[in-house]
């Protein structure tokens, strides 16, 4: 007999994906199928610099595709790259767009994307479904195993001015391909291994918890914590074995279908407020927050906590479900201090009094709608306070 949430409606959304060694070197023969007359690969001067743009661009030119490249885009892309992409776009004559990296370039490929075609300011479509005219063919290269903005309907731009992130979630932004290349992740660098990996579990725990979770989702959050946990050490430890990277890759891609359907919680709704503040990388804002946010979250679902436990394959002998719960928390510090996340807030620059600023923007966000405990504002802030 099934349970109420199996006859509950739910909607699944994602592009067409091509996974394995190589599928970067497909993106020429993807791009002509679409019949594109001039292409914007959208980029960013690291992914530049290890090489995966050139190899990219060598693709189209072997399938004679005229390109052009906009690479203007910093860690947290920001509303003046987008507007500054978008005109980039329409000078250049472009009708399709490639992304290139990790969540930012293709954060702002999408925002390029939605201004082209709705011409309106970015910060119009903030929330959900505000988008009213579909975006340009959006193919999308992943170089990081964590943001899984690939496969996802949500785009996050940072306002500098009102120092805010932004979501922007649609279906419209959802990409028509991404191919998804394990090699890439064979540059990243140690921390930022680890930092996009946690962001990874992140996104698989928080869609695993949420209130738009289904057994669809489901399938795809404890798979994600199943190979992120058991591999992203190790692959941290062997950065060049392409078996260690693909799981973890493979982990990411996991994640991003469960969270973009089911969405997320207080850890991403918090992470981007702070991210907005103080411009601080993502991945690291989340990997701070999740062990306390989940200590919050523990009394709404002991028994999904339960699951993911036996998913990281912990020792639940002689254990009540809420000490299991308690367990899987201790798990995740575990794997953030092995990975070498040590810092906590303070240590990222943020002090008291930022804290109530930070809550009332958290509170905001739309990630927050669907964290299984619906907080207050000071709760929110108790939980900064904790991660200082």
């Amino acid at each position: 007999m099934g349970t109420e949430s199996d006859f509950e409606l739910r909607k699944f959304v994602a592009p067409e994906l091509l996974f394995g060694v190589g599928a970067l070197k497909t993106v020429g023969r993807y791009v002509n199928n679409l019949g594109a007359r001039k292409v914007l690969v959208v980029t960013d001067p690291g992914v530049m610099a290890a090489g995966w743009t050139d190899k990219v661009l060598a693709s189209l030119e072997e399938q004679k595709i005229p390109h052009t490249v906009f690479s203007q885009v910093t860690p947290n892309p920001r509303t003046d790259e987008v507007i500054k992409g978008a005109d980039f776009y329409k000078q250049e004559g472009c009708d399709v767009i490639v992304s290139v990296g990790g969540g930012s370039p293709t954060d702002c490929a999408k925002g390029i994307g939605i201004v082209s075609t709705n011409k309106k300011h970015i910060l119009e479509f903030e929330g959900v479904d505000q988008i009213t005219v579909p975006i340009p063919p959006l193919i999308c290269i992943p170089t990081t195993g964590g943001t899984s903005a690939d496969v996802s309907q949500f785009a996050i731009i940072t306002d500098r001015e009102k120092m805010t992130k932004i979501a922007i979630i649609s279906k419209a932004v959802v990409p028509d391909v991404s191919l998804i290349d394990p090699t890439t992740l064979t540059t990243m660098d140690p921390y930022l291994t680890a930092c996009t990996g946690i962001d990874a579990l992140v996104h698989a725990i928080e869609a695993f918890v949420s209130t738009g979770n289904s057994p669809i989702t489901d399938v795809h959050a404890l798979e994600a914590i199943r190979l992120i946990s058991w591999n992203l050490l190790e692959s941290i430890k062997h950065p060049d074995d392409i078996a260690l990277r693909s799981k973890v890759m493979r982990g990411s891609l996991e994640a991003g279908l469960a969270f973009s359907n089911a969405s997320l919680g207080a850890v991403h709704a918090m992470a981007h407020s702070l991210g907005g503040l103080l411009d601080l990388p993502h991945g690291e804002c989340n990997a701070v927050l999740l062990d306390h946010v989940m200590a919050f979250n523990l009394r709404s679902s002991p028994e999904r906590y339960l699951r993911i436990a036996t998913e990281m394959r912990l020792d639940l002998r002689g254990m009540s479900i809420r000490d299991a719960g308690k367990a899987v928390i201790d798990e995740v510090r575990r794997l953030k201090r092995e990975a070498g996340i040590y810092r906590a807030l303070a240590k990222l620059g943020v002090s008291n009094p930022d804290i109530p600023y930070l809550a009332s923007n958290a509170m905001k966000d739309a990630c927050m709608v669907t964290n299984p405990v619906r907080p207050n504002q000071r709760d929110v802030e108790v939980i900064y306070e904790e991660a200082l």
